[in-house]
């Protein structure tokens, strides 16, 4: 694996770090996702129910994702 380094918003910088390891690894496969060769053709639409349906297979329900998203407007 390699690091990389995106620009965001102090607040977003700010969730990120107190995030647990495991939504950092989240977060770090949906880049992955994003990114992938494979998806390069796709509208964003495709792009963004893969990322869906990836993330729920992994774990995220919708009251976790809520819980992420209410952490971040704090």
């Amino acid at each position: 694996m390699k690091k990389i380094t995106i620009e965001v918003d102090s607040d977003i910088q700010e969730a990120f770090e107190r995030a647990s390891e495991l939504e950092k690894q989240e977060i770090g496969s949906l880049i992955t996702i994003f990114f992938r060769r494979s998806l390069a053709s796709k509208n964003l639409v495709e792009v963004m129910e893969e990322i869906g349906t990836r993330a729920k297979d992994r774990g995220l329900t919708p009251e976790i994702l809520a819980k992420i998203l209410a952490d971040e407007e704090q």
